[in-house]
């Protein structure tokens, strides 16, 4: 994920997070000013928020964090330089920056902070991080979101030792980061999760700190926690140790594993939970039009694409044909309308129209029978095969979920209907479902890609090295991997989108993924509950939540 858009474009950009830095970024006094007046609606008021987010979380370390599950956590257990709120970064563990001359070198002030045991959040602690993060040995499956820093990419890839890598602790309180390249959206990506500091103390000593509740698990967001049921319950509570304290009015937030979205409808009904739905739990499909009818229910579409893996290396997804068949057979339309029902877009493109609009339309028509027919007649041939039920058996793996299950049931039948290919279903809880993948132990997979920030090479860089970390398909294309690499150097952001555009038309022709929606966000929430903030990426943080 390294886009670079032009020196001009840049340069200005970065002067506008300078102005921002001297007068726009919010200060700690200021926000605890404007939730001071929030705090007097609050005072007699509970603050205590129930969610449900669905299923264990991968991990708790931000270094090994890869889903949406554990992102919900992290967004309010720990915090980066900075942190996205009304869509801008805003200035958070950093206390100020300053850019070089040629906007390679970022040379962050830390304020005084402190993580939940005490311990004084050093510069230290995000050298450590993020060099954990991209060491091989660790496995990270994010360590390719930094390599926008100088020589990442290298040591996650063995060419470079540790003390190579663009990162250093000057002292406790000045962080310089040297990128490879000018990246305008640098400031973005520090308020991602892979970017968050590590109690590096407590890592040195403890390295398995993060599997468990207890005095080893130390964070330094707005929330702490205090207790993690697994399989159960996760409870967080107000970090008095926080910086910003002052500006969090919830004291407590529980976040429960229900994997059943009637359940936690029902559940929200009741009273149990103040929110239900995206994007920590799901809603529902049939639910979804009586809510809207009745006034309840939030929609806000979200840049992400909801898409199916092909492991292009397991017979017989591996010819291509045979996976545009599959691709072109799926009535998208039929599904968003009858199953998913959340006001999600059909996806024949991989990239959200958010970022290309020219998607909406995508690469291929939608339900083209037609087309599939001949793709799987001329994959039959090229794999020595006289009829369709000659084709090696195929399962479509997905995580526990009704509304995955709808939608794999959905195009189970239209691949039997259209082209009379036998498929199997298989689901697991989403902790060994995402290992499967991850492990290539699959066929076709269900996965979901949510922007980590609003650029189309986040989505198209997740194919660019087969053996990149969410890649999974096993899939790699020389042209299409030269030409993001050189769309990291392309200083016209006209030639650079057409450079992407090209990349994603090679990845649409040869299908190691079919995408199936464009997301959006359905939710219902308690009437009195206020200040929560969503991102147009998907993600939720409740720093700033609270009851009247």
């Amino acid at each position: 994920m390294k886009k670079r858009l032009s020196i001009l474009f840049s340069l200005m950009l970065v002067l506008s997070l300078f102005l921002s830095a001297c007068g726009g970024f919010q200060k700690g006094n200021e926000s605890a000013g404007e939730k001071g007046k929030n705090g007097d609606k609050a005072a007699n008021v509970p603050q205590e928020l129930h969610v449900n987010i669905k299923t264990e979380p991968f991990s708790l370390n931000p270094g090994l964090a890869n889903d949406s599950v554990s992102a919900n956590v992290l967004y309010q257990t720990f915090e980066g330089l900075t942190r996205i709120k009304n869509g801008k970064p805003e200035l958070a563990m950093a206390e100020s920056y300053e850019v070089s001359k040629d906007l390679k070198t970022y040379t962050f002030k830390l304020r005084d902070a402190k993580w939940t045991n005490g311990d004084p959040v050093t510069a230290k602690d995000f050298e450590y991080a993020w060099k954990w993060a991209l060491d091989p040995k660790n496995q990270s499956q994010y360590a390719y979101q930094l390599y926008y820093i100088k020589n990442g990419q290298a040591f996650n890839e063995g060419k470079a030792k540790a003390e190579d890598v663009g990162v250093k602790a000057i002292d406790d309180k000045t962080l310089q980061v040297t990128l490879e390249n000018p990246t305008p959206y640098f400031l973005e990506l520090t308020a991602f999760y892979t970017y968050f500091p590590v109690n590096s103390k407590i890592a040195a000593k403890n390295p398995k700190w993060y599997t468990n509740a207890g005095p080893d698990y130390t964070s330094n967001g707005p929330f702490k926690m205090v207790s993690w049921e697994h399989n159960n319950k996760i409870v967080l509570e107000k970090n008095e140790n926080y910086w910003d304290a002052n500006s969090v009015k919830l004291t407590k937030i529980e976040m429960v594993m229900v994997n059943d979205t009637n359940t936690e409808l029902s559940m929200f009904n009741n009273g149990e939970l103040d929110w239900a739905g995206m994007p920590t739990g799901q809603l529902p499909p049939d639910s979804l039009p009586k809510l809207k009818e009745e006034g309840k229910l939030k929609v806000q579409p979200i840049a992400g694409t909801y898409w199916y893996k092909f492991n292009t290396e397991k017979p017989p997804l591996n010819n291509v044909n045979i996976r545009k068949a599959l691709a072109y057979a799926i009535d998208r339309k039929a599904i968003v309308e009858n199953v998913a029902k959340g006001g999600e877009i059909p996806a024949m493109a991989a990239v959200p129209p958010t970022m290309f609009p020219e998607n909406k339309k995508g690469y291929f028509k939608d339900n083209d029978v037609e087309k599939a027919k001949e793709y799987l007649k001329k994959g039959l041939q090229e794999l020595g095969l006289k009829d369709v039920k000659d084709l090696p058996p195929i399962t479509l793996s997905f995580n526990t979920d009704d509304k995955h299950a709808k939608i794999a049931q959905a195009i189970q039948d239209m691949w039997k209907k259209n082209l009379g290919i036998e498929v199997k279903l298989d689901n697991s809880e989403w902790a060994v479902y995402i290992d499967k993948l991850h492990s290539g132990d699959y066929q076709i997979g269900r996965m979901g890609w949510l922007g980590d920030f609003n650029d189309p090479i986040n989505f198209l860089e997740l194919y660019r090295d087969k053996e990149g970390g969410n890649n999974d398909t096993n899939w790699e294309n020389p042209k299409y991997k030269q030409l993001l690499i050189d769309s990291q150097k392309e200083t016209d952001p006209e030639k650079r989108k057409e450079m992407l555009k090209e990349a994603e038309s090679i990845l649409m022709d040869e299908m190691p993924i079919a995408p199936i929606y464009f997301y959006t966000n359905t939710w219902v929430q308690k009437d009195n509950l206020k200040g929560v903030e969503m991102s147009g990426l998907g993600d939720v943080q409740f720093k700033w939540a609270y009851f009247e």
